[in-house]
């Protein structure tokens, strides 16, 4: 398989303010060949003046694209954060009242059967294949680290008290370190990104179920918004949904998932987008 052999994307993106918070500071992307969240940090405006700044960092790659697809995905993934984390300086240093404004951004590059991954903070990135979620992004939290160090089991960084507390995020005055992994995409799976007002929420059984029981990314997204508000919607909820599938003899997407469709009520902020991952122009409502 290589990049040229293009799958079909949709797509849909979906924001809410939730329950308790009197703004949003999530941001999203996508496009034919980037979807991306951000969950700002900083209280006031900042949060959501950090996480614009990273997601318009993803989409002047998206423009680059459109002039050289011919680009390593990896380094132009790199120079995402690293122009974000800048822009972020630049920002603080022009305005102190910033001071202390970060954000997380999960990016998914899509070339082809490809796909490039950057990720700092503690948004995530799911895939289901099948009948399998996995998580393909690590938080960078102190509660994971502990997990990673065996000093707490997954079942008490679940509902741990610190668990949002970052040890890595883009924040002015820091180098960015995200991690950037190359994957590849199936016929038939399905991924999720998130902010954090998703899964502190809604458990992994409760997505999984939601992103394998829907036709569409929009119900999925919907779907899952209403879910964390549900809960409580302690935070800002922000779902991008991709449905990926082969043209099959007559051109026609095929995404190899047996699903049934499931009702939900709309989202606040939803869009749609339907690509080639070889470069076919997005569709959005």
């Amino acid at each position: 398989m290589t990049r040229d052999e293009a799958l079909e994307l949709r797509c849909a993106t979906g924001s809410d303010v939730g329950q308790r918070r009197s703004g949003n500071e999530d941001s999203a992307l996508a496009t034919a060949h980037l979807v991306a969240v951000a969950d700002g940090m900083g209280g006031h405006a900042a949060g959501e003046v950090a996480s614009a700044i990273a997601i318009d960092a993803a989409g002047e790659l998206d423009t680059r694209l459109a002039e050289n697809g011919d680009l390593d995905p990896l380094e132009e993934l790199a120079a995402v954060f690293t122009q974000a984390s800048s822009v972020l300086d630049e920002r603080v240093g022009a305005d102190p009242e910033l001071s202390g404004m970060g954000t997380t951004l999960t990016v998914m590059l899509w070339l082809g059967r490809e796909f490039a991954l950057g990720h700092i903070g503690d948004s995530r990135a799911y895939r289901l294949r099948g009948a399998e979620l996995t998580q393909l992004s690590r938080d960078h939290t102190l509660v994971q680290s502990l997990v990673d160090e065996g000093k707490l089991d997954e079942e008490s960084a679940a509902v741990h008290p610190g668990r949002s507390v970052l040890i890595k995020a883009l924040l002015a005055g820091q180098v960015a370190e995200p991690d950037l992994e190359m994957h590849e995409a199936h016929p038939g799976d399905r991924y999720l990104l998130c902010s954090d007002g998703l899964t502190d929420v809604v458990s992994i059984q409760e997505i999984g179920a939601v992103l394998g029981s829907t036709d569409e990314p929009s119900d999925a997204v919907a779907t899952l918004i209403e879910l964390a508000n549900e809960a409580g919607g302690p935070d800002n909820i922000t779902c991008v949904v991709v449905h990926v599938a082969a043209p099959d003899s007559d051109g026609r997407a095929t995404d190899g998932q047996d699903a049934e469709a499931g009702d939900a009520d709309g989202a606040g902020n939803d869009a749609g987008a339907s690509a080639a991952a070889g470069g076919a122009a997005a569709e959005s409502d």
